[in-house]
């Protein structure tokens, strides 16, 4: 494909090793650079050493790191209301993206919901990339849950090109936009920074395990239902396993279960990598949650097994006692789970399956090659626009 100029707005700072979408945002980043692509990128940052890092890793690319602002003032609130969740993007940020908008270019690249907001002026040329839906999730309480879902509707009926993770969002999204074109493409991971696990050493104590966020909503409900209702049954097949939780605002949120046997808690882990490596199985099982799971993704790059629920694997061509187990009910779910804690054989087939189907699925390669075929399809249709 010829080299094109895009521009990219991000809600995070593309890091390998940053929050979920900042590992996607890496590999596309690094890919685009590297297959001779001109690219300036804008990213809206939380963590002020989230920018320092992602400037050190794109020293040669024009990226361009922003705080989010201060929220102060009646102002803010009346633009919280005239475009909610706008308030992420400073204006800096803005002033600068809208002078690189005067200039030529090729594809306005917008990464999640929010971004949309920067580029309605440019509609034809452009395109979101949605994670998730709000609507779907349901994990804010009201009356932010409406504001929101009103807001992604606004946003996802203007663009006539849209991107998204799996089929079941495209399905929704057709719902709030029918008129858009709705291309489905997955998250990249680069599993050359995810070596695979041969053998996991032999340990006295088999540990069971959940990593994630546990300020999003899917995460903890998953953590409550592994706690609640999955781990004791598991606890009596294995009366020396463990039960481990790791992740941000981990111990916060499960304050109330601190003081359950056996069960361990880490918050905020500077790497989470050496609990992976602990992990004889990973339970992840949301009730609800849209979305492609990095930690999921994770799990199987390195060789842990999963047990999880269909949501827990969506946008994945992952199927149920071939890659991990993939079920709904809570008996299910133990049952999956005691099957690989008992049988080193069926925990080797998981973890060489779901490796392998990660390597032909959400590789850099196969995802940009994708990627590009979505962006010369805008591009005709640009073209097209343009002799009306």
């Amino acid at each position: 494909m010829k080299s094109l100029r895009i521009i990219i707005v991000m809600i995070e700072a593309p890091l390998p090793f940053g929050d979920a979408s900042a590992r996607w945002l890496y590999v596309l980043l690094k890919g685009l650079i590297e297959r001779g692509h001109q690219v300036t990128a804008f990213a809206s940052c939380s963590n002020p050493s989230d920018i320092d890092q992602a400037q050190k890793l794109f020293a040669n690319c024009d990226l361009r790191c922003f705080l989010h602002p201060e929220r102060r003032g009646l102002g803010v609130k009346l633009e919280t209301l005239r475009q909610p969740y706008s308030y992420v993007f400073s204006p800096e940020l803005k002033q600068q993206l809208n002078q690189e908008l005067t200039k030529p270019f090729d594809i306005l690249h917008l990464e999640q919901v929010w971004a949309g907001w920067l580029g309605l002026k440019y509609k034809h040329k452009a395109f979101v990339n949605v994670h998730f839906l709000h609507s779907i999730d349901r994990g804010l309480p009201q009356p932010q849950l409406w504001l929101a879902a009103q807001a992604e509707s606004r946003i996802l009926k203007a663009y006539p090109h849209l991107i998204t993770l799996s089929d079941r969002l495209a399905q929704a999204i057709h719902k709030i936009a029918p008129k858009s074109h709705i291309d489905i493409l997955p998250l990249g991971i680069d599993l050359s920074l995810y070596p695979f696990i041969e053998s996991k050493p032999i340990s006295d104590q088999l540990t069971v395990g959940l990593i994630g966020s546990f300020s999003w909503t899917p995460t903890y409900a998953a953590a409550e239902r592994l706690i609640t209702k999955l781990w004791q049954p598991i606890k009596k097949q294995f009366p020396n396993a463990k039960l481990l939780m790791v992740g941000r605002s981990a111990k916060s949120a499960l304050a109330k279960f601190e003081d359950i046997p056996d069960l361990e808690i880490h918050e905020n882990v500077a790497d989470a990598m050496p609990y992976f490596h602990q992990l004889d199985v990973m339970v992840y099982a949301p009730l609800v949650g849209s979305g492609m799971k990095v930690k999921v993704m994770e799990s199987f790059a390195l060789g842990i097994p999963v047990v999880t629920a269909p949501d827990g694997v969506e946008g994945l061509p992952a199927l149920d006692q071939v890659h991990c187990g993939v079920c709904l009910e809570d008996d299910d779910l133990i049952k999956r789970t005691i099957e690989i804690l008992s049988n080193p054989h069926i925990a080797k087939q998981y973890r060489q399956a779901a490796r392998q189907m990660l390597e032909v699925t959400c590789s850099p390669e196969p995802v940009l090659d994708k990627l590009e075929q979505i962006y010369q399809r805008l591009l005709i249709y640009k073209e097209d626009k343009e002799k009306c």
